[in-house]
């Protein structure tokens, strides 16, 4: 029995994602006991690559004229448009040796891209003075601080993913709105109550996008000839692209078994019961991946098993079967990842931005590992800790872990680690260090931790000597009183000390920041936004992310609401998706027009700027018309409603002192 774990578009696309390397190498184990064949296939970058090549682009820039002349003078066209089709001949000429080069394939190319002249430039390129000419021979000075004169290489892939920006603008403003890197018709599967959108938007006209993801369907079953396809779906931008692979697999291969998961599919669907969904999929399973599809190709093999966590249609009804006799796969039994199969020298590296630990998301391929299963902390109350994939911890031995990643470099060649945890443990991170020290195994790697206070300057020191270059932590809103709420088991205080110690062992710090939590005020919001910048200031952090927060359905927030002040409004009658949860906070503070001025806030300190201003100043009044503009710029740093931090000035200072 041939099976097929795919990855749906889209998704990141410097790395694979791990779903199907972990199941590939855990089902392998089972293959000639049940007679298996287990391949595994990245139909987001292959969607990636088809749509930006020289015959994609020729297809939207005919199907693009063909509009504007429909259209006339009367439509406005967005200017990436407007420049695609003024320079249609130079995007399809350059467009595959651009993709070429930020996939390692052609460096020398940096030279002529950083020229300025051979990559034509869109909107996107902007925030950057004009190219230099006979004129203007100095070099772009905000491209000259960042990268400095001999970054080449750095300079050429960051314009080139400005580029390839300018491309995407196109394809989401021209052809398909839903288009999106690392999301495609995400709206349609976020919180959906009816799956009514998503039925729709596959039954309906099919876009450029579309039939070239149909197409791209094809080619990957008629070459593959699957028995069984199994789609993981992590994420909301995941879930149009596998129904869509479904559609397309069910109508010209009506025997193949088609299986959807995934962490969307076991955050969302955890309630299913709209039965057209099984009208795309067989199969829909819950959680962890190993002990339901293992028993499910036990069964489709011929042999006895039963089912666990897998939802089926039993006539027009939605069931799910789940023997929990079965328990799931120790950690220590899932085998070793692997990405056989899959075309590692095809991922784009993009440098969209030039702060340094975004890069590490979308630059670079990594090898993905886990430290652990689950979440060894998991109290945190906005967090979906009652689901198994979090709240079950599962640490397997170092020996393990050791022996994962040197399977990894053998098969990759690449000795870059992403540990993908919920948060990496301190304990498990300290025996990982000294093994790789004792073995002089030469890694580099970075992942997400909790700022736990075991992390104190000798541990961080050891980490960095062990390859560790980087960590991201949940300092979130910056407030004790919140942070105690939240459960999360940290002070600013402990942020501060932890934070200073990874950056003097020279290891990167991204701090992950909320706001619009329950009971949150506008002088909580303030003061948090003070804390963040002294962090910045102290150089505790060098990197960090504010995030609006969400109530979910399976989070402690979620199951006892009244428990942090706020009140659920009545859901809408739930057949398909259900997750994020509408609520009444009594507080009644401004979070959208807070939100606006924390981002611009947080920009600047990446920056190094603003480090010394009062944090009232980015927060803008709202504008009732040109008369009033000029008494509203010179009010700023009293604002709208926004106070003064009532946070010392020194505050960081004295903690780290």
């Amino acid at each position: 029995m041939r099976v097929l774990l795919a990855t749906p578009p889209m998704i990141q696309l410097n790395t694979p994602y791990p779903a199907t390397a972990y199941l590939t190498g855990f089902l392998r184990l089972h293959a000639t006991r049940l007679g298996l064949e287990i391949m595994q296939a990245d139909t987001s970058l292959s969607l990636f690559l088809r749509l930006f090549s020289a015959p994609l682009l020729a297809r939207m820039s005919n199907e693009l004229n063909v509009r504007a002349r429909k259209l006339g003078k009367r439509a406005a066209v967005p200017p990436s448009i407007k420049q695609f089709l003024a320079h249609a001949d130079r995007y399809i000429e350059t467009v595959e040796p651009a993709i070429r080069f930020l996939q390692g394939r052609d460096p020398s190319l940096a030279f002529r891209i950083i020229g300025r002249s051979f990559l034509p430039e869109g909107p996107r390129f902007e925030h950057l003075s004009p190219p230099p000419t006979a004129e203007h021979a100095a070099l772009d000075q905000q491209l000259l601080s960042a990268f400095g004169a001999l970054g080449s290489t750095e300079q050429a892939r960051y314009l080139a993913s400005l580029y390839v920006d300018d491309l995407a603008d196109v394809w989401r403003q021209g052809i398909d709105p839903r288009f999106e890197f690392a999301r495609y018709g995400e709206r349609l599967a976020a919180s959906a109550a009816s799956f009514d959108p998503l039925h729709e938007a596959l039954s309906g006209e099919a876009t450029l996008i579309d039939t070239t993801l149909d197409d791209l369907t094809l080619e990957l079953v008629n070459s593959r000839r699957p028995d069984v396809v199994a789609l993981t779906a992590p994420f909301p931008g995941n879930v149009y692209g596998a129904f869509r692979m479904a559609r397309v697999i069910r109508a010209v291969m009506p025997k193949t078994t088609l299986i959807l998961g995934g962490g969307w599919v076991n955050t969302e669907l955890r309630g299913l019961r709209e039965p057209r969904v099984f009208d795309y999929f067989d199969y829909v399973t819950l959680d962890d991946g190993e002990r339901p599809l293992l028993n499910l190709l036990t069964r489709l093999s011929g042999h006895q098993a039963s089912l666990v966590r897998t939802y089926v249609r039993r006539g027009n009804a939605v069931v799910l079967e789940n023997d929990v006799t079965q328990h799931d796969i120790a950690q220590r039994d899932t085998g070793i990842p692997t990405y056989d199969g899959l075309p590692l020298e095809q991922y784009v590296s993009l440098m969209e931005m030039m702060n340094p630990m975004h890069r590490l998301w979308s630059d670079g391929r990594w090898n993905k590992i886990t430290l652990a299963h689950g979440c060894y902390w998991k109290k945190c109350s906005f967090c979906d800790v009652s689901l198994d994939y979090i709240g079950r911890y599962d640490r397997p031995g170092t020996d393990l872990i050791m022996e994962r990643i040197r399977g990894l470099i053998k098969e990759t060649g690449q000795t870059g680690f992403h540990l993908v945890d919920e948060a990496a443990p301190p304990a498990v991170m300290r025996a990982l260090a000294k093994r790789l020290i004792a073995d002089k195994l030469k890694v580099t790697w970075w992942g997400n931790i909790r700022f736990e206070k075991a992390f104190t300057p000798e541990h961080c020191r050891l980490l960095a000597d062990a390859g560790c270059v980087a960590v991201s932590g949940g300092l979130e809103v910056a407030s004790d009183r919140l942070l105690e709420l939240m459960k999360k088991g940290v002070t600013v205080e402990q942020v501060a000390r932890v934070t200073r110690a990874f950056t003097d062992a020279g290891i990167m710090v991204h701090a992950y920041l909320m706001y619009g939590f329950p009971t949150e005020t506008t002088q909580d919001t303030i003061d948090a936004l003070d804390r963040v910048r002294q962090l910045f200031a102290a150089g505790c952090i060098q990197s960090a992310y504010w995030h609006r927060f969400a109530a979910t359905a399976h989070s402690p927030i979620g199951l006892n609401p009244e428990k942090f002040g706020i009140t659920l409004r009545t859901p809408p009658s739930i057949t398909f998706a259900h997750n994020d949860l509408a609520f009444d906070d009594p507080v009644g503070t401004d979070h959208d027009y807070l939100g606006k001025g924390l981002r611009k806030a947080l920009y600047s300190y990446m920056h190094g700027a603003g480090l010394d201003q009062d944090v009232r100043v980015w927060f803008e009044p709202p504008h009732d018309g040109p008369r009033n503009a000029g008494r509203q710029r010179r009010s700023r740093a009293a604002s709208y409603s926004v106070p003064a931090t009532t946070v010392p000035a020194t505050m960081i200072e004295q903690y780290l002192a």
